[in-house]
């Protein structure tokens, strides 16, 4: 009786031990959501690109580090449009500074919209960061 009962304990902490192991992954991400839009009352083509990035701006004379970055169509579709980064903890370092940017291009790579002020992202500690709605403004 003794041996089975110790069998089951055995088992039971190797369940809870790969229940662990499956949430590990999750736990190790920070998500980034909010919106896009713009002011101008102008529809989007229907072959417009949107893209959103999520960078390492800290070193001012050097290119920013890409951490995550989200792209798609529009297909049709008008703003707003949600957008979600996923970037894992192991790559941020809290003595540097990230920022999310977006853009929307032609089909043919004309930028048409830009956000233009800095989006600072603050990592304090939550697995989700609310970015809210991001206004960009239209290029020339």
């Amino acid at each position: 009786m003794l041996r089975i009962a110790a069998i089951a304990a055995i088992a039971a902490v190797g369940l809870a031990l790969a229940a662990c192991a499956t949430t590990a992954p999750a736990e190790q991400s920070i998500n980034v959501t909010g919106s896009i839009t713009y002011r101008e009352r102008i529809a989007l083509p229907p072959s417009a690109q949107i893209e959103v990035r999520l960078d390492d701006v800290s070193l001012a004379d050097a290119p920013a580090r890409n951490l995550a970055r989200q792209a798609f169509a529009a297909e049709g579709k008008q703003v707003p449009f949600a957008f979600a980064l996923t970037v894992d903890k192991a790559a941020l370092d809290p003595r540097h500074s990230y920022a999310v940017s977006a853009r929307i291009t032609d089909a043919d790579g004309k930028l048409m919209f830009i956000t233009d002020t800095r989006n600072s992202v603050a990592f304090e500690g939550g697995s989700t960061v609310d970015m809210g709605m991001l206004t960009l403004i239209k290029t020339n």
